[in-house]
């Protein structure tokens, strides 16, 4: 086929669809167009080990430029597209240019919640998204000793792990009622909040920010009558799917680029893949909105696959990561609407497991430092098992035999 492709954003699902599309035989012109100057890159290590200085730059490229020219891509990056013409078929350029394409993917990830309270623009305030991004922190880091996180989600709890690491004295403020409130059971929400502490973070939930203190540079961060000093803050209080473009395009949207099982759009000639869309779960059942490389990936080769006139469809049971000191969480499903958490181990141990069930039936599993429970867990809810409870949360009980 010599259709023209192009790709909008340089992404984990953008580089996926480019091996999809040249290993399904498209032979036309393929153009990745990207906002950010560098090629496509490993987000998640962002907040680790970039942000402490233990991995180089030239380490996040997912593919080396090589790829691109082996697989004809035409890179045009450091390039914001503006508009999209539907009915042309064209792309419109933040310097003025244009492309035509065939079929369209729109991979443009998301951007992050901002806070807009008074002082929110003062020097030293930072949000955690990209290669800029974090390397405008380590030029701040180097002359602190303070950090104030906002928000004690995966990157802000993964980023004061890595500020600990450099030796910072790190605080983290939390809106909810304990970490992670949003995504894992309240055991494991204990479970994070000691280990911090163990290390000397200090955590304080139910702690909304009502100001940011300066003169010219943030100095403190203020939660009504509370201030707690601040060197530099870390903002990372959630992630908006990107949808300015599709919208304005008149392309259907809703939390998210809405897309069916075959990542394709309302508009027949544009399909969508990763952060940036809203898709039907065939395992839940119901529309979701992921942020995971896994997810990304996947609907970048069933998009892909599709472009070229396949016809995959994207059933996965997602999954997660995060690492922060020496704990590895690997989570498999999605725990929404769960009525039992049942625990596996002792988080004592450093080892453990969460099990999260709807009316006997497995939905998800949290792993702490257990790739057997996380591998075996994912197996299941792909399965809709329904293990014995008792069992199951009885550690001295093999995996297998349940």
């Amino acid at each position: 086929m010599t259709q023209a492709f192009v790709i909008v954003g340089a992404s984990h699902a953008s580089v996926q669809a480019i091996e999809t599309m040249r290993r399904q035989g498209h032979q036309g012109p393929i153009v990745l167009v990207g906002d950010e100057p560098q090629l496509p890159y490993n987000r998640p290590p962002l907040s680790k080990k970039f942000l402490s200085g233990e991995l180089e730059r030239e380490r996040l490229l997912l593919r080396s430029p090589q790829f691109y020219e082996q697989a004809r891509v035409d890179t045009r990056l450091g390039l914001r597209v503006t508009a999209i013409d539907c009915g042309a078929r064209r792309l419109r350029l933040d310097d003025g240019g244009e492309i035509t394409y065939d079929k369209l993917l729109l991979s443009v990830g998301s951007r992050p919640r901002l806070l807009e309270t008074p002082g929110h623009d003062l020097a030293g305030i930072h949000y955690l998204r990209t290669i800029a991004d974090v390397e405008a922190i380590r030029a701040d880091l180097r002359d602190a000793r303070r950090l104030v996180v906002v928000g004690a989600g995966y990157v802000g709890l993964e980023a004061a792990a890595s500020a600990r690491h450099l030796g910072l004295e790190v605080t983290v403020l939390e809106m909810a009622d304990r970490p992670l409130n949003r995504v894992v059971a309240p055991q494991l929400s204990e479970f994070y909040l000691r280990r911090h502490e163990r290390e000397g973070v200090q955590i304080h939930c139910s702690t909304s920010v009502t100001a940011f203190e300066g003169d010219g540079r943030v100095r403190a961060v203020v939660c009504g009558d509370q201030a707690y000093p601040a060197d530099i803050v870390i903002v990372g209080v959630g992630i908006l799917p990107d949808v300015i473009l599709a919208a304005s395009a008149g392309i259907n949207c809703d939390n998210g680029v809405r897309v069916d099982e075959q990542c394709q759009t309302s508009d027949p000639n544009v399909w969508a893949a990763g952060d940036c869309t809203n898709h039907p779960s065939v395992r839940y059942g119901r529309r979701v909105r992921l942020e995971s490389v896994d997810n990304a990936v996947e609907q970048g080769r069933v998009a892909a696959t599709n472009m070229c006139g396949g016809q995959a469809r994207h059933e996965h049971v997602p999954w997660f990561w995060s690492d922060q000191y020496d704990v590895k969480l690997q989570i498999a499903g999605l725990s929404e609407g769960y009525d039992t958490a049942l625990l596996r181990g002792d988080p004592e141990s450093g080892s453990f497991a969460l099990y999260y069930l709807a009316r006997g039936e497995l939905l998800a599993v949290d792993a702490v430092n257990s790739p057997r429970d996380f591998m075996t867990g994912k197996r299941w809810i792909a399965e809709h098992k329904h293990p014995d409870p008792a069992r199951l949360a009885d550690a001295t009980c093999d995996l297998k035999s349940i």
